[in-house]
């Protein structure tokens, strides 16, 4: 059965600090009305309804003027909650779909149209589309310059990164790393997933999210232990890191005692 998630926050308060002009939160879901979007059977959580108006509220109060909206597992291979809510998040918005490498070139073309830019794949998930796919779609979203992302979820205890790393570095495209590649920050950053990443990104065709530190960390914010890891990706490649807040924050581990943990 999928375990319920804690609901986002309405009440999160302003930064001291504004984000710069034209900020963009790089990684963000929506959720719901689920009376209007079916969550696929193959999902893992459950989510409270996260609703465009409440994406745009927390984006006002943090200063943020662009978003880029990407498919989450809990919808499968169904983007029509992620293609609709780019047009309700009331400032430019992209989208980073889930498809099937058989997806016919008038609907890749019609979502680019929409602003699709890049497919999403995430790696032992039952709902996802397979990795087998992968070069094939790559080769077809190449004319459009879209980018493939990758989610490493549930890998159980392997090193997919590493095991990935050739297959990712062949690709004609470019790659986007979601989660700083969901290392464990307890391994320390000589852990083969996180060195794999380095090198990825140092060759300057894959840029990594500086993103869900909430679930990587085994300390209290602000996650002083993953810096070490940051600091190491700044100094292989500065340009080719990208900040998201993952809000809803489907796997946050909270304050409310009645929210189970989702993973």
């Amino acid at each position: 059965m999928p375990i319920l998630c804690q609901p986002p926050l309405t009440s999160e308060r302003r930064p001291t600090v504004r984000a710069p002009q034209g900020a963009t939160d790089c990684h963000v879901h929506v959720y719901g009305p689920n009376s209007d979007y079916t969550l696929a059977s193959t999902r893992t959580f459950d989510v409270p309804e996260a609703l465009p108006a409440d994406l745009a509220g927390t984006l006002d109060r943090l200063g943020i003027d662009r978003v880029v909206l990407v498919q989450p597992s809990g919808y499968g291979v169904d983007n029509r909650r992620h293609l609709d809510a780019m047009r309700e998040v009331g400032r430019p918005a992209r989208m980073i779909a889930a498809l099937r490498a058989d997806t016919p070139d008038p609907d890749l073309d019609a979502m680019h149209e929409a602003g699709v830019r890049g497919v999403r794949y995430t790696i032992k998930h039952a709902g996802a589309a397979p990795l087998t796919e992968m070069p094939i779609l790559a080769e077809r979203i190449k004319r459009l310059g879209w980018h493939v992302q990758l989610h490493v979820m549930n890998d159980g205890g392997g090193v997919p990164l590493a095991d990935m790393e050739s297959t990712l570095a062949r690709l004609p495209v470019d790659v986007v790393i979601d989660h700083l590649g969901s290392l464990r920050a307890s391994d320390g950053i000589d852990q083969q997933g996180f060195q794999a990443l380095l090198r990825l990104v140092g060759r300057g065709r894959t840029w990594v999210k500086l993103s869900a530190g909430y679930r990587l960390s085994n300390t209290s914010p602000p996650y002083s232990d993953l810096v070490p890891f940051v600091q190491a990706l700044l100094e292989q490649n500065a340009n080719h890191l990208l900040w998201g807040s993952d809000w809803p924050h489907v796997s946050f581990e909270g304050f409310d005692a009645g929210y189970g943990r989702s993973a």
